[in-house]
């Protein structure tokens, strides 16, 4: 690494980030700055300050980016209807830049030789955090101790914050817990007895979301409103991005909305199991891909769906800052340009369920469609259509 003044650390004030704190003044004797981002984890983050100033940090960051990361980060995500492997909502992965980010423009206004994370050298958070460090400064060196230091289980964790005496909360002792991870979008739980993919998680992991066995007997009625892709509002009261997001955990939380246990690929090589919660991401997709059956383009939205799994896999993959990822996200909004309008839905035991849709910009004409007698439509028409169409399979099946 050379010679290292001063670092930036991405720091939760947790028993990792507070032993890394410590190890980086002792092995590189170095300054150390702080950044704590309050992605709307629903934690108090003020014990990161006493924490970090009780290890002598004198820069320390806490900010909160609520409101760029649903505008910036989710909301272009959500605009392709972006889901890794099928199902996966990319909760974590889409964090990853926005604290790079800031990782970044810290250093760059503290003078910082280098940044800092606390992510496992079996994850992928480590490629995330790096590919996107590396994307926006090509100078920068990065620090990740797992990858370096011989403190290579808890036990050993909990050691080394004894001998230098930092706090160790109750639950950090004894039996190790599961790993969690918490921002607006999601949460995700890891370890422990979740590490055998055939033993179901029990109760105690969830944290957002009731179980859809004990939500309500009775629908919650709503409606999302759209304009240009994202919702703007929640059953006619405009709000925020952060503000819609927050309404829809706390409308599909309670009615047990947006559960996945889900055994996923590492971009590393490895499987995982993990036990995730995104109740409001869940909602905004199914009422975002209603909004858009009306007002986009059966051409557009196929050609879409085709290119979502590879616009999932470069955010999973940590390629948020990548030229392909910016010029996918290009042709999306541009797609959205005429989806808004708004989206009726039932929120019932888990399921989200559309009911209706509509739109100023709506292409759905019931005149076409009709059953009914119509002047619009010659049905003739569609003898022609069909013998072209047909003409290859024909002379393929003469060949035969």
């Amino acid at each position: 690494m050379g010679d290292i003044k001063k670092v930036v650390l991405a720091y939760s004030g947790g028993l990792d980030t507070s032993v890394i704190l410590k190890w980086l003044q002792e092995t590189y004797n170095c300054e150390v700055v702080t950044f704590t981002a309050d992605l709307g984890q629903g934690e108090e983050l003020e014990p990161a300050r006493k924490k970090a100033e009780a290890c002598g940090v004198k820069d320390i960051y806490i900010e909160d980016v609520r409101e760029e990361f649903v505008r910036d980060y989710v909301f272009p995500m959500f605009r392709a209807n972006a889901v890794y492997e099928g199902v996966y909502l990319l909760g974590t992965s889409i964090a990853r830049p926005l604290i790079s980010k800031r990782l970044i423009e810290i250093a760059e206004e503290v003078g910082a030789d280098a940044v800092a994370h606390g992510a496992t050298g079996k994850g992928n958070d480590q490629v995330r955090f790096e590919l996107s460090c590396y994307a926006l400064n090509p100078e920068i060196k990065v620090i990740a101790p797992w990858r370096e230091w011989d403190l290579m289980s808890r036990t050993s964790l909990i050691e080394f914050a004894e001998k230098h005496q930092i706090p160790i909360a109750k639950d950090k002792r004894g039996e190790a817990p599961f790993s969690v991870d918490a921002n607006l979008l999601h949460t995700s739980s890891e370890g422990k007895e979740m590490e055998d993919p055939w033993v179901a998680a029990g109760e105690h992991v969830y944290s957002r979301t009731v179980s859809p066995m004990d939500a309500p007997d009775e629908a919650t009625e709503i409606t999302v409103e759209f304009k240009r892709g994202d919702a703007v509002g929640i059953n006619g009261v405009s709000m925020s991005p952060a503000e819609v997001l927050t309404k829809l955990n706390e409308l599909g939380g309670a009615n047990g909305i947006g559960r996945l246990d889900l055994v996923e690929g590492r971009f590393v090589g490895m499987k995982s199991r993990g036990i995730y919660e995104t109740p409001g991401g869940t909602i905004l997709l199914s009422a975002h891909r209603a909004i858009e059956s009306i007002t986009l383009d059966r051409g557009a939205m196929h050609l879409k769906d085709e290119l979502m799994p590879k616009y999932a896999e470069l955010i999973y993959n940590g390629f948020w800052f990548s030229p392909e990822r910016e010029m996918l996200q290009a042709m999306i909004d541009k797609s959205q340009e005429h989806v808004e309008g708004t989206v009726r839905l039932s929120l019932y035991k888990g399921n989200v369920i559309v009911n209706g849709r509509e739109s100023d910009k709506s292409l759905y004409s019931l005149e076409h469609v009709t059953f009914e007698e119509d002047t619009v439509y010659d049905q003739r028409d569609a003898a022609g259509f069909i013998k072209l169409n047909a003409l290859r399979l024909k002379l393929l099946q003469k060949q035969k």
